[in-house]
């Protein structure tokens, strides 16, 4: 039997980090205005690319974006949520969970809550934590805040249902992994001299075969992108590329997160 009814499960999501991708956890970086610069990249120029790009190929995206990206830039949030894709939460101001005491973790992620809810009129479906670690507290915050779905974990390829206390929660997990990360192929800064850029021609060759060993195992295919990262010309093109490669095959399902889980949970 299939993962979902609808098809293959095909997710297409972005960290919207903007700025915070660089102060968070180091706000001292608010002072270098060339690093700033790479974070306002993502809403200035290369969500205009996106969202275009994801209205031409008919897909609704998610859009993990903390409070503070939201509250800076709301003429972009608007035009994301006027296209139909999801607003779902990513910290408030993406710092580094583990060194947070509950009361911060506490505070980062009702922040984040009000900015979503003030931005879409309605509280978040789903929890991505910045840098990729939680804290101490996380998982309880995002049972505690009545979070739907989240995608966090690394140790599998299909989605499943968390458990607590010995027992499953309706909390759907949508697992990823770096491989299908842009940020391990493409993130270069003067903070990360040493890292070799990618092509996006071997890009586009890994997330293919990542692509056709997870359809071929009928489980579910999620993709993390940075807008400040995918968003460059020739990267803009290799996603277009993946997207047609995808489409090539039958009974497929490009949906926004919140749906997927919606779908999955009943069924896990």
């Amino acid at each position: 039997m299939p993962i979902a009814s609808q098809g293959f499960p095909v997710a297409i999501t972005f960290d919207l980090d903007a700025e915070t991708m660089w102060t968070g956890g180091k706000p001292e970086r608010a002072e270098m205005p060339i690093t700033m610069s790479q974070g306002r990249y993502g809403p200035k120029v290369a969500m205009g690319r996106i969202l275009d790009l994801l209205d031409r190929e008919g897909i609704k995206a998610t859009f993990f974006t903390p409070g503070a990206v939201i509250e800076a830039h709301p003429a972009v949030i608007e035009e994301m949520l006027k296209r139909g894709h999801e607003l779902a939460h990513h910290s408030h101001t993406h710092p580094w969970l583990p060194k947070l005491s509950e009361a911060e973790e506490r505070e980062e992620m009702e922040k984040g809550i009000a900015a979503i809810k003030k931005a879409s009129g309605k509280a978040p479906a789903g929890y991505r934590s910045p840098h990729g670690e939680f804290g101490l507290a996380t998982m309880g915050l995002i049972h505690e805040y009545g979070f739907g779905y989240s995608s966090n974990f690394f140790d599998d390829d299909s989605p499943y249902l968390h458990e607590r206390d010995g027992k499953k929660t309706k909390l759907v997990e949508l697992p990823y992994a770096w491989s299908l990360d842009d940020a391990p192929y493409f993130l270069f800064s003067a903070h990360h001299f040493g890292r070799v850029v990618q092509t996006p021609d071997a890009v586009l060759g890994v997330w293919k075969a990542e692509f056709d060993g997870l359809y071929a195992e009928d489980r579910m295919f999620m993709l993390v992108m940075h807008p400040q990262i995918i968003g460059r010309p020739s990267r803009m093109k290799m996603l277009e590329r993946l997207i047609a490669y995808i489409r090539k095959h039958p009974n497929l399902w490009f949906a926004r997160c919140d749906e997927i889980a919606d779908a999955l949970r009943p069924r896990l």
